[in-house]
């Protein structure tokens, strides 16, 4: 009845390991689900969650949270009833990643999922890392994007990282003492990552 959580630098392959990892154990890989599952307790779109989290820090989420055109949250929001705001978010955030991980046989990705399961007894947490010409790299090989529009990609996404960690207070997200392993992505496969992993679990249940 274990939970992984998995947080990784952008273009460190999280979402591929993470995949791999729940295909191997048989888990749940949590990633979609959580933005789902959000959605429906919000009773908004999951749309609107996946916007939120997009544009988590920036502008427009200080803008969705104060004053925002009705007409606009008309056309996002599964009705009138519905509304999210950061407080919100981050309170349905920590209530369903604390229910997935208590189910157990699940892998997280991301959303400072680390922070929130720290003191779970059943909690892995992992923690990948690269340079950041791999990581552009290996969103160019994964996503048939050029290299420009790639590094766009991993700047964009660091950023909105930050953004994530500094809303639930954190700074401290890339220290090695919050994690049981730590994979540096440039010295791995993926394929050995899953077998470390893996093999980190099933000695320690």
């Amino acid at each position: 009845m274990a939970v992984i959580t998995i947080s990784r630098q952008y273009g460190a392959g999280g979402k591929t390991l993470g995949k791999m990892i729940a295909n191997a154990l048989d888990y749940t890989f949590a990633d979609s689900d959580i933005i789902q599952q959000i959605a429906k307790e919000a009773n908004v779109s999951p749309q609107w969650v996946e916007s939120f989290e997009k544009e988590a820090g920036t502008k427009l989420s200080r803008v969705i949270s104060s004053m925002v055109s009705q007409r606009w949250v008309d056309r996002i929001l599964k009705d009138e009833r519905g509304y999210l705001d950061e407080h919100i978010y981050l309170d349905y955030l920590v209530l369903i990643v604390a229910k997935m991980a208590d189910e157990g046989d699940v892998v997280m990705l991301g959303r400072g999922s680390q922070y929130i399961l720290n003191d779970h007894p059943d909690a892995f947490h992992v923690l990948l890392v690269d340079e950041l010409q791999h990581r552009i790299k290996f969103i160019v090989d994964r996503y048939n994007v050029s290299e420009k529009q790639a590094a766009r990609i991993v700047n964009s996404e660091d950023k909105r990282r930050l953004s994530l960690y500094r809303r639930l207070g954190k700074e401290d997200y890339d220290n090695p003492g919050l994690y049981h392993l730590v994979l540096n992505m440039n010295r791995f496969s993926l394929e050995q990552a899953v077998s470390l992993i893996c093999n980190m679990v099933e000695i320690s249940t």
